[in-house]
């Protein structure tokens, strides 16, 4: 079992930055932090790196569940979805796989809630397929 979904599009990374966010959007997201990783590694390291967002992602709806569940797995909150300059014009777009990810937390009661969450993020990822290569 893998633990993310992931896409390669041929599109610009703004463009799909923008359309990530409006299809997280589209499953009950919001994006609660943005790691821009290629400035951070720049300015701490003062190394080169491609274009890299983190976005952190949350369902309120969702997060209330799990956190109700298991008061600890805001350690794992939010869910990340990176956006990646893949060269040539590609950018891919990957997102944490909630089941595979919480296996580790062993609470049954958790689990239709990471199921529910692997479904939209999946489908965030799937929905930008008509573009992929």
């Amino acid at each position: 079992m893998s633990y993310y979904f992931a896409k390669t599009l041929s599109a610009p990374f703004d463009d799909v930055v923008d359309r990530v966010i409006a299809s997280l959007k589209a499953e009950g997201f919001g994006v609660l932090t943005t790691i821009d990783v290629q400035a951070t590694l720049k300015e701490k390291l003062g190394v080169e790196f491609p274009r890299y967002l983190i976005l952190g992602a949350c369902n309120p709806t969702l997060a209330h569940q799990a956190l109700q569940a298991e008061s600890k797995i805001g350690t794992m909150l939010p869910c990340n979805v990176i956006v990646r300059d893949d060269g040539d014009g590609k950018t891919e777009v990957a997102a944490v796989d909630p089941v595979s990810s919480m296996q580790a937390v062993k609470n049954p009661a958790l689990e239709p809630v990471a199921a529910a969450v692997r479904q939209k993020l999946n489908q965030v990822v799937q929905s930008l397929q008509a573009a992929a290569r």
